[in-house]
């Protein structure tokens, strides 16, 4: 019997290409294994804020005392991070057993690493004794794996540009793979606030409900508290989502909708909202680790969610260096990305990641040379993010800030260990 870690080698190399996208194959997998979720499902779209999407969502069902399981991806440190069972990584005995399953069910077939995983964590799903099945989509929407599955309730946060070389070049042509996970009659929320019409035709022409922000549901906040009116219910005095940044009242808006068109199968208390916003975590999203210095890690790898880390980050106050550690893919809008951060880093220092797609530090390094005209900025290039961050933590003062983002493996790699504390050189 193969172990976890022995199936993902074995899955990597076995379709030619690491992204393949189409249903297809993965569909006539699924009908080999008689896979179905027989449970409400909710699928999660969009460039940024699934994942925040998803983790509020798993946090105020648990809270409302029903079984959830989550599919998530990419995972930062262990794989098993793709799958949460009432709030738990599974197991990877769990994951090795569905591996097993999958690999007698494909025959000839060849599945990408993505498609096999996906088939894998499916029937995990449908295994489980659950009461909802929350699923984030991998890349786009109407072509990824996870589409096999019919959502009850599709949610599509927001758009922006990013993957273009396989989803299209403008928001247009991205909006309409994310409406990929749309179905006939069943409900659709849009919480981009200014969303592309290629969304908007295809629910029209599809028949979906649609719940569009600013129309169907809407959210207004001051410093202490916010508040939230949907169609025939409204939410005040909330407070604010454990999950930091200016952007999360847009998922957590979402959120709310979702949990309401979902109502009639999964009622939720106001109490249970409340508890879940306050209570849910999740690593690598604005999140602020306390110490001296202060460390940030931020998934953050596309333009626009750069951008609102830069605007969360100047929201933070003062700090007399930041100190920036960033590896990157090779396919980013790494020009986009830098414009909006070198006002703001003092210090950079690139990393290499383990993978051929990524940028190396040199690379990187070179790139930045070409748009940086800060004289007092300085950079420095490493053999990986644990490498480049002890460099930054060497050279911080106290009152400094250290920032780690520009990918998942970027974040993941100074978590193996767990979540870096920082202690300031004179306390030690």
């Amino acid at each position: 019997m193969k172990t976890l870690s022995e199936w993902l080698a074995y899955c990597e190399q076995l379709h030619p290409q690491a992204i393949d996208m189409g249903l297809d194959r993965v569909r006539r997998v699924a009908e080999c294994m008689s896979l179905s979720i027989k449970v409400p499902v909710i699928t999660v779209a969009g460039t940024n804020g699934k994942g925040s999407t998803c983790a509020m969502l798993e946090a105020i069902y648990l809270q409302a005392g029903y079984k959830t399981g989550v599919y998530t991806s990419p995972h930062l440190v262990d794989f098993e991070e793709r799958c949460r069972l009432h709030g738990e990584s599974a197991s990877s005995e769990l994951f090795a057993n569905a591996f097993a399953e999958v690999e007698q069910a494909r025959g000839d077939i060849s599945l990408t690493y993505f498609e096999f995983s996906t088939l894998a964590i499916l029937h995990m799903l449908s295994k489980a004794e659950l009461d909802v099945v929350i699923l984030e989509v991998g890349l786009g929407g109407r072509l990824d794996a996870v589409n096999i599955v019919d959502a009850d309730c599709a949610v599509i946060t927001s758009i922006d540009l990013d993957h273009t070389a396989l989803l299209g070049n403008d928001r247009e042509a991205i909006g309409f793979e994310k409406a990929g996970i749309m179905r006939p009659s069943k409900p659709v929320v849009v919480s981009d606030p200014v969303p592309p019409e290629s969304i908007l035709t295809f629910a029209e022409k599809l028949g979906a409900d649609l719940w569009v922000m600013g129309k169907d549901f809407n959210f207004s906040g001051d410093k202490l508290q916010w508040s939230w009116a949907g169609r025939g219910r409204r939410y005040s005095g909330l407070a604010y989502p454990a999950l930091r940044g200016a952007n999360q009242l847009l998922n957590a808006s979402g959120v709310l909708a979702a949990l309401e068109v979902m109502r009639p199968q999964l009622p939720v208390t106001a109490q249970a909202i409340r508890n879940g916003l306050a209570m849910v975590a999740l690593t690598g999203r604005f999140q602020i680790v306390p110490g001296e210095p202060v460390l940030v890690l931020d998934v953050a790898h596309n333009p626009h969610s750069v951008s609102a880390l830069a605007a969360n980050l100047d929201a933070m106050g003062f700090y007399p260096t930041t100190h920036a550690v960033f590896g990157a893919m090779a396919d980013k809008d790494l020009a986009a990305m830098f414009q909006k951060m070198l006002p703001l880093v003092d210090q950079w220092y690139f990393a290499d990641l383990p993978l051929p797609r990524a940028s190396s530090a040199a690379q990187l390094v070179e790139f930045w040379g070409q748009l940086n005209t800060r004289k007092d900025a300085k950079a420095g290039t490493y053999d990986s993010p644990q490498k480049a961050l002890e460099a930054a933590i060497a050279a911080a003062a106290p009152t400094d800030r250290i920032l780690v983002f520009g990918s998942f493996y970027t974040v993941g790699g100074v978590l193996q260990n767990g979540i870096p504390k920082l202690y300031a050189k004179h306390l030690n």
